[in-house]
């Protein structure tokens, strides 16, 4: 028997195939058990991903260049050529970063700010060299406006507690978008309770872009705080941030910006947008997990309580009271993550030799490519705008395929062809209300990767959709 160009031994069972509803067409939902023979089938379609892949007539781009700095790229998942396309989640490695934090933990590992000795002096000097590159890197006026943090969901919970508790109150209100990621709206849904502020959300254009005249329409006397996205991590759109940054303030609101996805991808300058708190992670841009950033203004931070209490956040510790450092000690309590800290520097380092410029070019002509590709596969609906002369999507797209469970495709993708992407609601749960679904699937691209991957991506989904439409249909 044969499903969509999958051969079937006679003694295949279907009982192999798990049937759910389909929470976007009310169907029937197949999903492939790990463990089943379909996925030890050989394929015999012609439209396999183990068919040629097409050669482009260029020259060496970006992602040919680059790619040998990356060990992890060279090998096989289930016996097939890894293709990474999950970057909006998490970025790989180069091999500059996995030796910084080799070196680090081989030859100085030691506590920093506390120690007089060799090592410590060391280790100290590498973790505020880290702080003055993330200031460069994105043009801070000084080093002290860089808070390391775990990640940019603490990097927003501490501005929420930090300054939130201290200057929202009672019928102040909080603007923010229906795209923003869970970790930009949970915080501030628990200000809100606190303190009693309202929270408001600008909807999508006809486009599926954050309505930035609506939100600039909202601005008024109340609103104390704008939180917003630079770039949508499922819509693929960017917001015009020196525009909103420029109009709060003109109500005397102050705007939080999620740079998570932007940071990592394009030239971004804290002083030309005026914005007030940024925050962005070092994964998603070639560095270790386990830290992230805060860029706060000094005259903020200055003004800013404690977020966590212990050691290295204090000038004086009495019995009954204690006096806190200046920024940026005051919000980082306890020993850091010092390695981590170092890996990023030499990911700035890194990304910073090649040129943010140069990355972002190379990425609009992989966005610009990935897009049209998806576009031609049958039944795949795209989420976000078009681009266009004026419209510029970031290097993702997050989809659906009509009647085939995003996970489903995912997971099919990943066991018969190597193809890493994601599937769920990728933390935007309102969002994925909005436009009608509860989940999606998502291909993301970094300056790594090529538009071989990109063909082999599509290659790959064309076979996955044959597969289970044949089975649909049989």
């Amino acid at each position: 028997m044969g499903l969509g160009g999958v051969t079937l031994k006679p003694s295949t069972s279907l009982n192999y195939l798990l049937f759910k509803p389909n929470p976007f067409s009310g169907s029937t939902r197949i999903c492939l058990r790990r463990s089943s023979p379909l996925f030890a089938a050989s394929f015999s379609s012609s439209s396999s991903a183990s068919a040629s892949i097409v050669t482009h007539n260029q020259s060496l781009s970006l992602g040919h260049s680059t790619r040998p700095d990356f060990p992890i790229l060279h090998q096989e998942v289930n016996g097939r050529k890894l293709v990474y396309l999950d970057n909006a989640a998490t970025s790989q490695k180069p091999s500059a970063v996995l030796k910084a934090l080799q070196a680090y933990y081989e030859e100085y590992n030691s506590n920093v700010h506390r120690g007089i000795h060799f090592l410590s002096a060391k280790a100290t000097d590498g973790y505020e060299q880290a702080r003055k590159k993330v200031a460069t890197f994105i043009n801070a006026k000084e080093s002290s406006e860089i808070i390391f943090t775990r990640n940019a969901t603490e990097a927003i919970n501490l501005v929420a507690y930090s300054w939130g508790l201290s200057n929202i109150t009672a019928g102040d209100e909080i603007i923010l978008t229906v795209a923003e990621h869970h970790s930009a709206i949970v915080p501030w849904q628990i200000v809100a309770q606190k303190t009693g502020a309202v929270l408001k959300f600008v909807s999508l254009t006809e486009d599926e872009v954050p309505d930035a005249m609506k939100l600039l329409e909202l601005l008024s006397k109340k609103t104390k705080l704008v939180v917003v996205h630079h770039v949508s991590n499922v819509l693929a759109s960017t917001l015009p941030i020196v525009d909103i940054v420029r109009s709060a303030h003109g109500v005397g609101a102050k705007v939080l910006v999620d740079a998570c996805q932007s940071v990592p991808h394009m030239v971004v300058d804290v002083q030309s947008l005026d914005a007030d708190f940024l925050v962005a992670s070092s994964h998603k841009m070639c560095g270790p997990t386990g830290i992230g950033f805060l860029y706060g203004k000094e005259e903020l931070l200055a003004a800013m309580p404690p977020f966590l209490g212990g050691g290295e956040m204090i000038a004086d510790v009495y019995l009954d009271h204690s006096t806190y450092a200046d920024p940026p000690s005051r919000f980082e309590a306890g020993t850091p993550a010092i390695g981590e800290a170092i890996g990023l520097g030499a990911a700035i380092d890194y990304l910073s030799e090649i040129g943010m410029e140069k990355i972002h070019n190379y990425e609009v002509e992989l966005a610009n490519y990935l897009y049209e590709k998806l576009a031609s596969v049958p039944k795949v609906r795209i989420y976000g705008p078009k681009p266009s002369q004026t419209v510029r999507r970031a290097a993702l797209c997050s989809f659906n395929v009509e009647n085939i469970h995003p996970t489903d495709i995912a997971t099919f993708l990943d066991q018969q062809h190597g193809v890493a992407i994601r599937s769920g609601h990728h933390c935007a749960q309102p969002l994925h209300r909005h436009i009608g679904t509860n989940a999606s699937a998502r291909a993301s691209l970094y300056f790594y990767n090529t538009k071989e991957d990109v063909d082999h991506f599509i290659e790959a989904l064309d076979d996955t959709i044959t597969f289970f439409s044949s089975f649909m249909s049989s």
